[in-house]
């Protein structure tokens, strides 16, 4: 069974940098580049292909340093940046690099932070309020999945949460608002065991915030939801699903009863939804592990199930992701890559007739691999991990006030994860105070190794994009560097 992906474009150029690219968009690229041609010293069918491969390079590995770029053209450096000059001067080839395979890296991280300006406030080690901040309100969690690098039994002190919650509203209160989507919840710990966090989700929506809460749903009872009416004042709900059964939940979290409940409470969710005609948005994340590709159908019905709570309502998306945490190299292995074609291909069948509207968003590593791509994802080492870190572009706040630098970093009790603390918000504190002194004096973390954990897919990136920037510019590109911006 074939992946079906549409590869039908708008014009040539735009699959230029999908494998094998296009024969028509050399043809198609001429005549938007004639007249640039002899300013570079090349002929246009030599100057197209030129550009053809950048696109092809930057569309499928975003983070190559352009000096790298430059020696695999075989140019001088003058005539590379005469080539780079007539690549951002048309239009289409940018786009080209925007709509994959590595598409998402730009579209969805990268640019975005460009226009902010916070990655070139990082490299230039200068204060800027982050670009994402992330509330950690959870004191506890009732799962111990095996993948998560909580201590055991850690937990905040029941005693945190009326000072914990006043800092969180007072944060909020004093958050810039010219970024809507600049807070999120989620943890470290599970955010609904905090009774509060409803009132700091309708606070922060007050301001114009619009929220995700990332959550495994086990309480989001009914109870709860009453209890907490602002929760429905958020902008998304993604849960996190960790199987399709009772024993694969059991496997991973050690919970019982919990797959059972996680769907009841996901089926009452919907019904309520329709019911209150609420605007929340509902998705969910899920993660293949090695050997379960083939049990991707039944994640369909999953959701088929749930949309027949509320027909005329169905969820709104997923996230699916591929684990390559267990690989050395990050790469898949032949039998992983078939198994994971042919699960992909048979899931893709079933959604399209039983949830038709999913919008699934398949991450970098699953996108390449439906086009036939070897996608290799950035894997920071503690070699290649940045002391100063990036407080310019995120950081996350747990319930004591302390201000972590990594996202994964954010749990009670996790040895190392001290040494990745900003600072910490008091009453006298706010959260611009403490990542400009972080900035300002200095302050740097030397990486030890298995630190590397402490940064999730989002940091990596981010960390893989200013190494490049970083790069380019000591390579004497600081005019163009980091290709797109």
């Amino acid at each position: 069974m074939a992946l079906q992906v549409d590869r039908t474009p708008l014009d040539p150029i735009a699959v230029c940098a999908w494998p094998g690219g296009n024969s028509a968009a050399a043809a198609a690229l001429r005549p938007l580049i004639e007249e640039d041609a002899p300013g570079t010293g090349l002929e246009p069918d030599r100057l197209a292909e030129h550009l053809i491969a950048l696109a092809r390079r930057y569309g499928t590995e975003p983070f190559t340093p352009l000096e790298s770029a430059r020696r695999g053209l075989g140019l001088d450096r003058a005539t590379f940046a005469r080539v780079l000059a007539v690549f951002h001067r048309t239009p289409a080839l940018r786009t080209a690099v925007e709509r994959r395979p590595a598409g998402m890296y730009w579209t969805n991280t990268i640019l975005p932070l460009e226009r902010r300006g916070v990655l070139d406030a990082a490299v230039r080690g200068e204060p800027a309020f982050p670009y994402s901040v992330g509330l950690y309100p959870g004191p506890s969690c009732m799962f111990r999945c095996h993948f998560c690098v909580r201590v055991t039994g850690a937990r905040y002190q029941q005693s945190a949460l009326t000072d914990g919650n006043a800092m969180f509203a007072s944060l909020i209160d004093r958050m810039p608002t010219d970024n809507p989507h600049a807070l999120y919840l989620s943890g470290g710990l599970e955010p609904l065991t905090n009774p509060g966090t409803g009132d700091l989700v309708r606070r922060a929506a007050a301001r114009g915030f619009k929220l995700s809460l990332y959550t495994n749903s086990f309480a989001l009872t009914r109870q709860t939801l009453d209890r907490q009416p602002g929760l429905w004042d958020l902008y998304a709900l993604r849960t996190s699903l960790y199987g399709l059964s009772e024993d694969d939940y059991v496997a991973t979290t050690t919970k019982k009863g919990a797959f059972q409940r996680v769907k009841d409470n996901l089926t009452r969710f919907q019904a309520l939804r329709r019911e209150r005609e609420a605007p929340v948005r509902l998705g969910l994340n899920y993660i293949i592990l090695p050997g379960r590709a083939g049990r991707l159908t039944g994640l369909a019905d999953y959701f088929a199930d749930l949309n027949d709570a509320a027909p005329d309502r169905p969820v709104d998306f997923l996230t699916l992701r591929e684990d390559y945490s267990g690989r050395p190299d990050g790469k898949l292995a032949p039998e992983e890559r078939v198994e994971l074609e042919h699960g992909l291909a048979a899931f893709e069948e079933r959604i399209r007739t039983r949830a038709p509207s999913l919008h699934v968003d398949y991450g970098y590593a699953l996108q390449s691999l439906r086009l036939g791509v070897d996608a290799e994802l950035p894997r920071i080492r503690p070699e290649t991990m940045r002391p100063t870190a990036h407080p310019q572009v995120a950081v996350q706040v747990d319930l004591l006030g302390d201000v972590y630098l990594y996202r994964e970093a954010g749990f009670p009790g996790l040895q190392g994860a001290e040494r990745y603390v900003a600072g910490r918000l008091t009453t006298g504190t706010e959260l611009e105070e403490v990542v400009r002194r972080f900035v300002t004096e200095g302050r740097q973390v030397a990486p030890r190794p298995g630190e590397e954990y402490f940064l999730d897919g989002f940091d990596q990136t981010v960390t893989a994009r200013l190494n490049q920037m970083e790069t380019d510019i000591a390579d004497g590109w600081a005019e163009h560097r980091g290709f797109l911006r």
